[in-house]
């Protein structure tokens, strides 16, 4: 019997179980990586994220190569091809996967007709399994991140002093929410010249002209672990001390503020989860670092990245086809050309996603995705930009993020409640309003805001709905003080906009 192994995109790590498994028969167990050309035109994503995936691969594919296992690199239309080939020339009998994160490349690899036994190996690279995950939620009356992420402090003790959470509170978000003030001394990001690999995959995309979306350089990502491995130090030294603080802030032209730039690695494989956790907590208690800024950072990590993991494969796979609004708006044009975005946060955020396909959390979920629900574009539509655009996205992400928490097109599943808001929420966290043609007070007559009266629209609209979820009470009072002429302006610029725009 002949094993071999089929490395995917984003599993980049030797502590898959494939490649430990066969540790002691490097030396004889074929492995192999595929780029598809074809794979990757299905989506115009972003360049940027094709250069990372694929330059990240051709590394990992020659430090494989470099501790003897016998790798074949394929550059190919489809999958199926060179997986045969390489099959058939190596006898074959067993091919050994990790479990795809993705529902979608899960199924593709199903589909395919290869001639030997296909074997998928667990995907040990979320601290919950899904079947762990199944366990904890299945008895639940209510899911909420909170329970799941103090059930993983306790799980993992990290934090724990004995039973209870260190500092004597589980969660430090209340302070972790502060406005932009004048001044702030950012850390610059890390970042890392193209060597001759990637340079090779930047000029192959340009050539091939995969995508349009998205400048391809400069191109300053992390490739290989040892990179990856010097962002996590970077982050803990430079970003960690004030990440917590400010973490929800919004500056022009400040685009990583003190956020870690972690996640595409962790998603990619070249950094593991706890790994991330161990370093954070480590630095806390010898560095004295502020608790409010480790807990925050582990709480994404342990508490947001594996919750969303878990809520992932809990729900059927119908999930990413969810529309409680009901909205059915399409994907505005400047979403792909942020020269055409005439709201000043709009335009800072997606001229920022188009230089580096990146954005921070409250960049993503309070201005693109708040803008999508307030407006009423179809989910799906905002999913799939997200999904293209973003160098961290993937199907397990996106649909979670995207559809059940940006979007609240689940109905509650994953939120209590849609995360929608006014141009106020966006003046008090950034500066980007001070920059804009509109009137950050105004929701109705002349230079308008229209977060504003697209989210009064959109409460009006809906407001049925929104009572049934209890914690929108307070909010939708406030539709008793508008009056029904108001309520006719607000519907009417709601409209025009979509005339002029849609």
């Amino acid at each position: 019997m002949t094993i071999g192994i089929w490395i995917l995109g984003d599993r980049l790590t030797k502590k898959q179980l494939s490649l430990k498994n066969n540790q002691d028969k490097k030396q004889q167990t074929p492995v192999i990586f595929i780029e598809s050309s074809k794979y990757v035109r299905q989506r115009p994503y972003h360049q940027q994220k094709l250069v990372l995936v694929w330059s990240a691969m051709r590394h990992f594919a020659q430090e494989l190569k470099a501790d003897n296992w016998q790798v074949t690199y394929e550059n190919a239309v489809d999958f199926i091809t060179p997986l045969s080939k390489w099959i058939e020339q190596n006898k074959i009998t067993e091919l050994q996967i990790t479990s795809p994160s993705d529902r979608p490349f899960a199924k593709l690899i199903e589909n395919l007709d290869l001639n030997c036994k296909v074997t998928f190996l667990a995907d040990n690279h979320f601290l919950w399994d899904r079947e762990e995950f199944v366990a904890w939620a299945k008895p639940r009356k209510r899911l909420l991140m909170e329970d799941f992420y103090r059930a993983s402090r306790k799980k993992f003790s990290i934090l724990m002093d004995g039973k209870k959470p260190v500092g004597g509170k589980w969660n430090y978000d209340k302070d972790n929410r502060k406005p932009p003030k004048t001044g702030l001394q950012t850390p610059a990001p890390l970042t890392f010249a193209p060597d001759a690999i990637t340079q090779d995959v930047i000029e192959h995309i340009k050539q091939e002209k995969f995508s349009d979306y998205g400048k391809i350089e400069p191109f300053n990502w992390a490739v290989t672990r040892q990179q990856a491995q010097e962002v996590l130090a970077y982050l803990v030294e430079e970003c960690l001390p004030k990440f917590g603080t400010y973490q929800d802030a919004m500056v022009t032209g400040e685009y990583t503020m003190w956020h870690g730039l972690i996640s595409p690695y962790l998603n990619l494989g070249l950094l593991e989860p706890m790994e991330v956790i161990d370093a954070i907590e480590t630095a806390y208690y010898q560095q004295e670092l502020p608790l409010n800024s480790v807990e925050g950072f582990i709480r994404q990590v342990m508490g947001w990245r594996e919750y969303m993991h878990g809520i992932y494969y809990l729900q059927d796979e119908e999930y990413g086809e969810n529309n409680w609004f009901e909205h059915d708006r399409p994907l505005p044009k400047f979403f792909w050309d942020s020269s055409k975005a005439e709201m000043n946060c709009l335009h800072q955020t997606l001229t920022q996603v188009e230089e580096t396909a990146y954005g921070h959390h409250i960049q993503r979920l309070m201005i693109l995705s708040n803008f999508a629900l307030i407006s009423g574009i179809s989910p799906q539509e905002i999913e799939n930009w997200f999904h293209s655009a973003f160098i961290d996205a993937y199907d397990w992400v996106m649909q979670t993020n995207v559809i059940g928490m940006g979007q609240f097109a689940d109905g509650g599943i994953l939120a209590s409640k849609p995360y929608a808001a006014s141009a106020n929420y966006i003046n008090k966290m950034s500066d980007y309003c001070s920059g804009c043609k509109y009137q950050k007070s105004k929701r109705t007559g002349e230079k308008a805001c229209p977060f504003n009266f697209f989210y009064w629209d959109f409460l009006i609209r809906h407001q049925d709905k929104l009572r049934s979820l209890g914690r929108m009470n307070l909010v939708l009072s406030h539709i008793k003080k508008i009056s029904a002429a108001e309520s006719e302006q607000i519907s009417s610029l709601s409209k025009e906009w979509w005339q002029n725009n849609g």
